[in-house]
């Protein structure tokens, strides 16, 4: 993730700052979504994993980056918890 965009981006929900996911965080996270297990803020089941996670200052969603684009709409984000 670019930084300057780092600095930029914020939550559209919120607008809480952001950080960019750890690579196990990314790897757990992956491993619901191959099994299914994994449905999204809007309810539905997230299908395509993630190259990295762009994580909420309260840290309850994360805003899955694809392709090196940050998605960021409220409900395409992931709970946390």
């Amino acid at each position: 993730m670019d930084a300057t965009l780092l600095q930029i981006l914020r939550c559209p929900e919120t607008y809480q700052t952001l950080r960019v996911a750890d690579g196990a965080l990314i790897q757990s996270i992956n491993d619901k979504i191959r099994s299914g297990a994994l449905k999204n803020r809007g309810g539905q089941n997230v299908i395509e994993v993630i190259d990295e996670g762009l994580i909420r200052e309260d840290q309850k969603f994360i805003y899955p980056v694809r392709g090196r684009i940050p998605v960021m709409l409220i409900d395409e984000a992931i709970p946390l918890h």
